[in-house]
């Protein structure tokens, strides 16, 4: 094979490549901020758990809360919330109080809520009607991809 019929077929690889690990990566979302801002849930609510963010891999800022509304459904609310954005981040509450890597929500437990709204804003999260709460410790934002913990807020009774 020549020189000249070999450069397209590095140039294929290379693009192959890049492509590759732009998906996996998605650095562009590093420097874009998806801002939610939904209400508070409408009626009364009683806080059955309250915590305040705490960076782990990346910095995290803000509050969660779960409330119990008058109608029985469970809510996590994030408030004043942000982190850096990054791929296939997910809300998970925590058997531990933190949890460093997968090992960690394997040993404790957790209970997905889903894919995170966006990385900045108030948001909110249902939980499922059977979740036996007093099995969770922690709310995290998790990088599923990479298994990387983003922020925690460890949860906690609110102080009467």
């Amino acid at each position: 094979m020549s020189r000249m019929s070999r450069k397209p077929l590095l140039f294929a690889a290379t693009l192959g490549v890049a492509v590759v690990g732009w998906y996996f990566f998605r650095p562009e979302r590093a420097f874009l901020d998806t801002r939610v801002t939904e209400a508070a849930p409408v009626g009364s609510a009683t806080v059955l758990l309250r915590g305040g963010f705490v960076s782990r891999e990346h910095e995290g800022r803000g509050r969660a809360e779960v409330l119990q509304l008058a109608d029985g459904r469970r809510i996590l609310r994030f408030t004043e919330f942000e982190t850096l954005n990054g791929p296939d981040l997910q809300v998970y509450l925590l058997g531990s109080a933190d949890a460093a890597g997968r090992g960690d929500l394997d040993a404790h437990g957790f209970l997905s809520l889903g894919a995170l709204k966006g990385n900045a804003g108030d948001q909110n999260y249902e939980i499922p009607a059977g979740a036996d709460l007093s099995k969770y410790r922690a709310v995290s934002v998790w990088c599923r991809r990479f298994g990387v913990n983003f922020t925690t807020a460890p949860l906690a009774p609110p102080a009467t």
